[in-house]
């Protein structure tokens, strides 16, 4: 019989085994960098959205910002240039900060937001220097001639005002602008340039995660349509291509109403015509009743005023009863035309008068500045966002002014009542007319015989 201790022998190898097998796995070689994937609450983007800095913390969260900045921090320090309350508030140009925040426009808010990122820590004694930020331009360090620090044209007004281990934020007094986005901004009522862009929708946001959506990735050359072309040219199930029917067909073969809530969907969209829509769906009942219209075949060409013309009404404009409809009457023709179509005829023609819902009340257009010019005067509008939205049946045209008619006074109706004031004016006028020359007859009579025999002069 073997001895305990030879027994102890030839268990070592198996407790070796075993005591290997339960150790915990080697560490790997290379540590994914500190907060990757994850901040934690002394970083300075934390700080950032809760400091007193709430304007441009705002304007992150709009741009959709907070994931793509939240990844820089883990793999960078960083410098944030954060503009006073006051630079947003009101040394901003209104225009400017309503071109920021429409939705078609959301890469030159990123854009601009990028700009006040460094991804490196300056340190408030900086040096002069150019420093490349999370947009991809360069921003310029220096000190003017009364030795103030300067971040390209604003002023470093706060150094240092927060610091954290992975970062630091200086105050400046106004807002650093791309030149990219100046020029973008320069651009939106360059007429020339604007009717010669396929006009593209607003990015579209997944409610769910809040990020961008991807645009599907374009048809190689030469492959054949998604859909076939007969689709395409048909504008309804069973109907031969061909213009859309007349009014009144019975046949009901388009659902006008999906037609109008897609367009009005196109605008919010497009951005900047949001109080139109809301005109059209909430104020007024106008929607059901262009959409009936066009269940019934009617075409319609809607002149769309943007948020800016819209917020030039006056509150004693939109009060009087019928107020709201009546002027989306007036912007709304009874025909179907794009923007080619009405530049062409008025480039033919000079003038063209085209009538609106609103009876009798037309409007005139006329080629103006390589555009279409509508109204007269001051009064005018331009044609500056062409074709919105065109599906066959309704157009949309985006102006840049709401217009009203020359004259607010409906013409007096050519009824027998409405002749009857017109021919008693004449009468009376031609009665005083032969009063007076019968007078003077008379009185030239009583100078060279006696007036006392003509019975009409008594």
């Amino acid at each position: 019989m073997d001895s305990p201790r030879n027994t102890a022998v030839l268990l070592l190898p198996f407790i070796f085994a075993l005591f290997f097998s339960s150790a915990p796995p080697a560490l790997p070689s290379s540590y994914p960098p500190a907060g990757a994937g994850q901040i934690n609450s002394n970083s300075v983007l934390v700080a950032l959205l809760d400091s007193h800095y709430t304007e441009i913390s705002e304007l992150i969260e709009k741009a959709l910002l907070l994931q793509t900045l939240e990844e820089t921090v883990g793999r960078h320090n960083l410098t944030v240039f954060a503009p006073r309350n006051e630079a947003l508030e009101r040394d901003l140009d209104p225009e400017f900060k309503r071109f920021l925040l429409e939705p078609r426009n959301l890469k030159s808010l990123q854009a601009l937001i990028l700009l006040h990122f460094v991804p490196t820590l300056i340190p408030s004694s900086f040096s002069p220097a150019h420093h490349r930020t999370l947009a991809g331009d360069k921003i310029s360090l220096y000190r003017n001639q009364s030795g103030h620090h300067r971040v390209d044209l604003a002023s470093i007004v706060h150094p240092d005002a927060i610091v954290r281990p992975d970062g630091v934020i200086h105050g400046i007094d106004s807002l650093l602008v791309p030149r990219s986005v100046q020029e973008d901004f320069n651009r939106r009522r360059n007429l020339a340039d604007i009717s010669a862009v396929l006009p593209i929708g607003a990015p579209e946001v997944d409610p769910r995660t809040n990020r961008l959506k991807k645009l599907a990735a374009p048809s190689p050359a030469g492959s054949p349509p998604a859909l076939p072309i007969y689709d395409a040219l048909a504008p309804g199930p069973a109907i031969a291509p061909a213009p859309a029917p007349g009014p009144g067909s019975g046949k009901h073969w388009f659902d006008g109403h999906r037609q109008i809530k897609d367009f009005i969907q196109t605008l919010i969209l497009y951005g900047g015509y949001n109080e139109f829509a809301d005109i059209l769906v909430n104020l007024t009942s106008l929607a059901t009743e262009m959409g009936r219209l066009v269940s019934e075949g009617y075409v319609l060409t809607v002149l769309a005023p943007n948020d800016e013309a819209m917020a030039k009404l006056t509150a004693d404009q939109l009060s009087e009863p019928g107020a709201p409809e009546q002027i989306i009457y007036y912007h709304l023709i009874p025909e179907y035309q794009t923007e080619e179509s009405m530049y062409n005829a008025v480039r033919r023609f000079g003038k063209v008068r085209y009538d609106t819902l609103r009876l009798p009340h037309k409007i005139v257009a006329r080629e103006a500045d390589g555009s279409v010019k509508f109204g007269q005067g001051e009064g005018s509008a331009y044609l500056f966002d062409p074709d919105i939205y065109t599906d066959g049946r309704i157009s949309v045209q985006g102006i840049d002014t709401v217009l009203f008619p020359p004259d607010e006074e409906s013409p007096v109706p050519a009824g027998a009542a409405g002749k009857k004031p017109a021919v008693a004016a004449k009468a009376a006028d031609a009665k005083l007319r032969r009063g007076k020359l019968l007078e003077l007859g008379c009185h030239v009579l009583g100078v060279l015989m006696d007036p006392s025999r003509f019975t009409t002069c008594q």
